[in-house]
């Protein structure tokens, strides 16, 4: 008789930030509920941090620990896409064939007997192009179906999700859209929706904006940049974007009040930016820059309206770079998050298009499952 094939499912995106590793793991986690022995890989390893003297990507690490994996790193990141290995391959020191070859090798070595394989993409869906391993070609190779990642702000948001899905071609399982606000999720259902379908381009799931997995809280940022908080102020605000005081007070006034949950970054001696900033209801915190301790009349005000004052070290463009790293690919990336998109992807998503539907073992113990459950709650009740 002959084995059942491997399924294998690329996990690609528009752009980077999208929450594509918590989308990853978060159908590894649904796949093993429905019965499925999972395996996991991402060729290009792109968020990448030291670790015991060599650079690896941090993804692979979680979806170890979270997906209950023995792989080898080198199986499951076969390619560091750092700066060094891009200057390498343009300099012709990197050949496409051997990479496109071990990428394979170790692609079988992990499929092996497992019932489904979900492979990251790079930061984007073109990520790769410079050694002939973007996203699409990575599918070829592998032999893959591929799920599309995407975010929505406007109808010129479809202009990427078009050209993407043209690079993807048939393998394409569907588009995801995620983090999509209040405001937009009427017009993507009622119109963009209809629209994609009728350009045949399948759409598997709108997944709603939740704060927690958008941004990060100002506790966890001052922790992320060892920043000092100067006033007394509550810090579990969540902070999604960064504004620059870098103009006059007036100026900065009227750019600020544009915005909502930020974080504005200026240096401690711009007391003009500060009183600005502390004028706009969507400004969360201040972050001041260079080690220049506010005028005692800025951080009282700051008190007055309960908005953290902190102070980090290190130039305002070096500060903006860190926090950005922070929101897009820092703490949002762990089990409580990957546990959250979880839930929301069994919610919104069609699950089963993707990673195919419970098995009759699987049923039978969720069916064990209830049938304990309601035996504990009628013992409860007597």
């Amino acid at each position: 008789m002959t084995e059942p094939q491997t399924q294998t499912l690329l996990v690609t995106s528009t752009g980077e930030s999208t929450g594509k590793t918590a989308i990853t793991l978060a159908l590894g986690l649904l796949a093993k509920e429905r019965g499925r022995d999972v395996g996991y890989m991402k060729p290009k390893g792109t968020r990448l941090q030291s670790n015991v003297g060599k650079t690896l990507d941090r993804d692979p690490m979680l979806a170890r620990d979270l997906l209950d994996l023995d792989s080898e790193m080198h199986q499951m990141e076969p390619i560091v896409y750092s700066p060094t290995f891009v200057q390498g391959a343009i300099r012709g020191h990197e050949e496409p064939g051997a990479l496109a070859d071990n990428v394979r090798e170790q692609f079988d070595a992990l499929a092996e007997g497992r019932d489904l394989m979900l492979v990251e993409g790079g930061g984007h869906h073109t990520t790769g192009g410079i050694v002939d391993l973007t996203d699409p070609q990575v599918a070829d190779l592998l032999d893959a179906r591929v799920l599309l990642v995407a975010d929505y702000a406007d109808p010129g948001d479809l202009d990427d999700v078009l050209a993407a899905t043209s690079d993807i071609g048939d393998r394409l399982a569907g588009v995801l859209f995620n983090r999509v606000s209040d405001s937009a999720y009427d017009e993507l259902e009622n119109d963009v929706v209809p629209f994609l379908e009728s350009r045949g381009v399948p759409v598997v799931g709108l997944v709603p904006r939740v704060q927690e997995l958008a941004g990060v809280t100002v506790a966890d940022l001052a922790s992320e940049l060892g920043a000092e908080i100067v006033n007394d102020a509550p810090t579990g605000a969540f902070v999604e974007r960064f504004l620059v005081g870098a103009m006059g007070g007036d100026e900065a006034l009227r750019y600020f009040r544009r915005t909502k949950d930020a974080a504005v970054i200026t240096g401690g001696d711009r007391a003009e930016i500060h009183t600005a900033a502390l004028e706009a209801p969507g400004v969360k915190c201040l972050l001041l820059t260079g080690a220049h301790r506010p005028p005692g009349a800025v951080i009282g005000k700051a008190e007055q309206k309960g908005v953290p004052v902190l102070m980090v070290s290190g130039d305002t463009l070096s500060v903006v770079e860190r926090c950005e790293d922070v929101v897009h690919s820092g703490r949002t990336r762990d089990t409580e998050t990957v546990e959250r998109m979880r839930t929301l992807l069994f919610e919104h998503t069609d699950v089963d298009s993707l990673v195919g539907a419970a098995t009759a073992d699987a049923e039978a113990n969720a069916d064990d499952g209830s049938d304990a459950d309601a035996e504990d709650e009628d013992a409860d009740e007597a």
